[in-house]
C-alpha cells in the first residue's frame, strides 16, 4: 500500500518538478490510502489558490483511492509519534495512518526524510 503526503498531491496536481515521482502511487488507486487529513490540507490549499471548482476537481481525483478516517487508535498513535519524533499534527497523523496500514509514505516534506517506510525526494525549487 502507498500513502501520498499532502505536499505530494499538491505537486502532482500542479504538475510541478517532482510530479513524476508521485505519479506511480497516485495513478494506482487500488493500492492508495488517503487519510482525511490529506484531503483537508489539499482541498484548503487549492481552494485558497485556485478556487472551489479546482479544489472539488482535486478532491474527486483523491477519492479514487481508499479514504482512511482518523479513528481513536490512529489519534493515540499519532500523539505518541508526535512526541517521540517531534512531528507536527498532520505529519504525525499521516505517519500513524501509514503504519496502521503498513503503507509506504511518498513525500517531499523534510520532516519525513529519515523515517523508515518513507520514499522521500528533495523538494525542487
Amino acid at each position: 500500500m502507498n500513502l501520498v503526503d499532502s505536499c505530494g498531491w499538491l505537486e502532482y496536481f500542479a504538475n510541478g518538478p517532482n510530479a513524476k515521482f508521485f505519479a506511480p502511487p497516485i495513478e494506482n488507486p487500488k493500492n492508495l490510502l488517503i487519510p482525511t487529513i490529506c484531503i483537508f490540507e489539499v482541498f484548503k490549499s487549492i481552494l485558497r489558490q485556485r478556487g472551489q471548482e479546482y479544489a472539488a476537481t482535486a478532491f474527486e481525483g483523491m477519492r479514487k483511492g481508499r479514504i482512511i478516517e482518523m479513528d481513536t487508535s490512529i489519534a493515540v498513535n499519532a500523539a505518541i509519534l508526535s512526541i517521540e519524533i517531534g512531528l507536527p499534527l498532520a505529519d504525525s497523523v499521516i505517519l500513524a495512518t501509514a503504519r496502521a496500514y503498513k503503507a509506504t509514505i511518498w513525500t517531499q516534506d523534510a520532516d519525513f526524510k529519515n523515517i523508515d517506510g518513507v520514499k522521500f525526494i528533495t523538494k525542487a525549487i
